[in-house]
Order: C-alpha cells, then sequence, then structure tokens
C-alpha cells in the first residue's frame, strides 16, 4: 500500500440485514481525492460507508483506512479509527437541546480532548473554516438546513481528519444551498484530505465533475467522469 492510500478494500462483500448487496468490492482512494459513490437507494453505499467507519462487520475480503485493519479491528479501537476519519449525515445529526458551540465541544470531549484553551481555539478555528463563526452560540432549530449540514462539516473536521465519509450531504437541502456545501468539500479535499461522498444526485457530477464510483447490480463499477 502507498504512502498516499487512505482507503484500501480488497474483494469485500457487503451484506444489508442478512441480503448480499455488493460482491468483490475492490476500491482504492488517495489522499487529497473526492470520489463520488453512487447508485440508487438500496444499492449499498451506506452499508459500504457504515463498513468503512467499523459500524457493521465484514467477513471476506480485508478493508483497511488510515492505515486501520477493519477485518481485525476491535471494539476499544474503533473510537480510534473514528478520530482519524470524519463522517457526515444527510440528516445532521445534532443534539438538539445543545447549542452549536455544546455540539462540537461534546465531540471534542468525547474524543479524548482535555485542554480548555485548545478546544475553544479548534472550536473557532472549524466554525471560521465553515463560514459559522460568529454563530456558535445559536441552536440548531435556530439555523438553516445548510448551516446546519456546515456544522456537521466542522464537526467532521475537529480531529483533523485523514478522510471524510459523506452520506448524501446535499440530501436534504435545495440546489442553490446544495452548491454551497460541494464548494466546501471540494476545499476540504484539496487541504490533503481525502473525500469519498455517497449521493444519488447526478446533478452534482455535471457542475462538479470527480472520480465516480458506482454501485450497481451488486457490483462497484468505475466510471469516467473527467
Amino acid at each position: 500500500m502507498s504512502l498516499d492510500t487512505i482507503l484500501k478494500i480488497d474483494n469485500i462483500d457487503v451484506f444489508q440485514k442478512n441480503s448480499l448487496v455488493l460482491s468483490e468490492v475492490f476500491m482504492t482512494i488517495n489522499k487529497g481525492e473526492f470520489v463520488y459513490l453512487i447508485g440508487k437507494t438500496g444499492s449499498g453505499k451506506s452499508s459500504l460507508l457504515k463498513i468503512l467507519y467499523a459500524d457493521l462487520p465484514f467477513e471476506k475480503g480485508e478493508a483497511s483506512v488510515v492505515g486501520i485493519n477493519l477485518k481485525k479491528i476491535k471494539n476499544k479501537q474503533i473510537p480510534e479509527l473514528r478520530k482519524k476519519i470524519g463522517i457526515i449525515f444527510q440528516d445532521f445529526q445534532l443534539l438538539i437541546d445543545r447549542s452549536i458551540n455544546e455540539n462540537l465541544m461534546f465531540v471534542l470531549k468525547a474524543t479524548g480532548w482535555k485542554d480548555k484553551r485548545k478546544m475553544e481555539d479548534r472550536l473557532q478555528d472549524v466554525l471560521d473554516k465553515v463560514g459559522l463563526g460568529t454563530k456558535s452560540f445559536k441552536m440548531p432549530h435556530q439555523l438553516s438546513g445548510g448551516e446546519q449540514q456546515r456544522v456537521a462539516i466542522a464537526r467532521a473536521l475537529l480531529n483533523d481528519p485523514e478522510i471524510i465519509l459523506a452520506d448524501e450531504p446535499t440530501g436534504n437541502l435545495d440546489p442553490e444551498t446544495s452548491e454551497g456545501i460541494m464548494k466546501l468539500l471540494f476545499e476540504i479535499s484539496k487541504t490533503g484530505r481525502a473525500v469519498l461522498m455517497a449521493t444519488h444526485d447526478y446533478s452534482l457530477f455535471e457542475k462538479f465533475p470527480s472520480r465516480i464510483i458506482k454501485c450497481d447490480g451488486g457490483k462497484i463499477i468505475e466510471e469516467n467522469n473527467s
């Protein structure tokens, strides 16, 4: 595996409950790459992402992310893996009873940060990056959908991950807001982080062309889109 390889999958099968949704999956993603994972609903995109952040086990084949072997990962190693991966969900998954600041502070505490000054600096830094530097005191319901997704991106950046896994991050947003989120994700990939984004919004590839991997008929197919 080269030094630039962030994610490598060798011949794994992906199951949803007991049914096989993807078989013989091979994939390699390097630092700074932006990769679309596309396919219809139910084609296995989310299940594949769950394998990558160790939420779904697999039996056949090998997979590693950020240098961690997912086949052999133990429960106590999962927090370490998730510190090196940023995860963005379609429905934001913010804690609705806490301010934006408290949402982000919760993650820092949960991932082992102790120094209050460093934590506050880190919060400000990630919120500035996503254009929400002045909104940390607001509650999630006081923000628009696009702003909530920016908070989710800020949260994913807190521990300076090597790869971001984004599961339909524009799924609940209007086209204009989606475009802003896409620009932000592309900027993140230009800083050397890899971004793997699951989506079924095909209009995004025309505006933001990049490498495409398609889940189709139980297989993974590399498409040309350059």
